[in-house]
């Protein structure tokens, strides 16, 4: 399988009724469906760890955080990456550093993309949600400054949008609908990081929590 290869969600996949998962009650009026059930998530990260440390050989790894909403994302794969590390005979060194990326206003990706951190840049791993490619071109962008030896990009999600740059990231967990996604650390104006699965907002509540 190649690195670039991803797991499709369907323009025309409904998504899971809530009352068949776990969803915190205060949020159970904002969401439509659960697109992306959080074991989902989790099998599908583990494969990801898998992959990277096959490609990655025994270069040492700065991987990357794209806050806020990869952190959920960031700290599972790790996990998986460390646990590899530790039950196989092949392992990675890695570090990790943070940086933060602020593109939308409300459910709107906007043209004024905001970076702010990131203090070893060497070799990374990184990780992001990527949506039109404009966010992480300018971070890659950014990075190509400090003169990494070697730049991966790690992405949960990757929507199918006109609005593409054309730009895809080296491992994609995957390629969703053009929809407005919550949960797993994904927000609406900072609501909805709490949920464990990555769901469809409604739109009563984009209007409800809109800044």
């Amino acid at each position: 399988m190649s690195s670039s290869s991803s797991l499709q969600i369907a323009d025309d996949q409904k998504g899971y009724d809530l009352d068949l998962f776990c969803v915190p009650r205060h949020y159970e009026k904002d969401l439509d469906k659960v697109i992306i059930p959080h074991g989902l998530i989790m099998d599908r990260t583990e494969r990801l760890a898998r992959d990277i440390v096959r490609d990655m050989g025994g270069h040492h790894i700065v991987a990357l955080c794209v806050l806020k909403g990869g952190y959920k994302f960031f700290a599972d794969l790790l996990d998986y990456i460390k646990t590899l590390n530790q039950n196989s005979d092949r392992s990675v060194p890695l570090t990790v550093d943070f940086i933060r990326v602020k593109s939308y206003c409300n459910d709107k990706s906007t043209d004024v993309v905001k970076v702010i951190g990131g203090d070893e840049l060497c070799s990374l791993s990184d990780k992001d949600i990527v949506e039109t490619g404009r966010t992480m071109q300018t971070l890659l962008s950014l990075l190509s400054e400090s003169r990494p030896k070697m730049v991966k990009v790690v992405s949960l999600l990757v929507k199918r949008t006109p609005r593409s740059s054309g730009y895809r990231p080296d491992y994609i967990g995957f390629e969703v609908p053009d929809t407005f996604l919550v949960g797993y650390a994904l927000d609406y104006n900072e609501y909805f990081r709490d949920l464990s699965h990555i769901c469809i907002l409604n739109d009563e509540a984009k209007e409800k929590y809109k800044v």
